[in-house]
């Protein structure tokens, strides 16, 4: 099995890829890790709260049992609510299954918040150990924007739209 990669081109003005709405935009993405998923997945429940819709590792799926003791232990799915609607999911990319994760790979994952106070608490707790490229800040386009890489190399933007 291949993982595919795919490659979000550079946009210079970002409003273009996060749609106007009165909730939270709805933000459904498949992640991929190098062995840490788990680690990845508790520190997104902290930061958005709720419960996993789904937690799994290898060793539980049919076949497992013939899987290194290592491997059994990784995370063949989980998925967490967040939001109205959204779902975060992801898996360990197992290189004994021939899978070779390139963290980061040009995606951003954009979160539409219903709040400026929304967006403060996103933004502070998901960028927490990684790297802020663009603070929150109002925005020519009449919006409160930050983006930021999390300590995981995922990249991230947040936007609250003025109404």
């Amino acid at each position: 099995m291949q993982l595919s990669i795919f490659k979000l081109i550079q946009i210079p003005n970002p409003q273009f890829l996060i749609p106007k709405s009165n909730h939270m935009a709805s933000v459904n993405a498949y992640l991929n890790f190098e062995g840490n998923t788990e680690e990845v997945f508790n520190f997104y429940k902290a930061a958005f709260g709720g419960e996993f819709h789904m937690f799994q590792r290898f060793g539980d799926t049919p076949g497992g049992d013939k899987m290194s003791d290592e491997d059994k232990q990784k995370i063949m799915h989980v998925s967490l609510p967040i939001g109205k609607g959204s779902v975060l999911m992801g898996t360990d990319a197992l290189e004994s299954m021939g899978h070779k994760v390139h963290m980061g790979d040009n995606i951003s994952l954009a979160i539409g918040t219903e709040s400026e106070e929304e967006a403060n608490h996103l933004f502070t707790a998901l960028s927490e150990g990684g790297k802020v490229t663009m603070p929150l800040q109002k925005t020519f386009w009449n919006a409160y924007f930050g983006m930021f890489t999390d300590k995981f190399g995922i990249q991230w933007m947040v936007n609250y739209d003025y109404k």
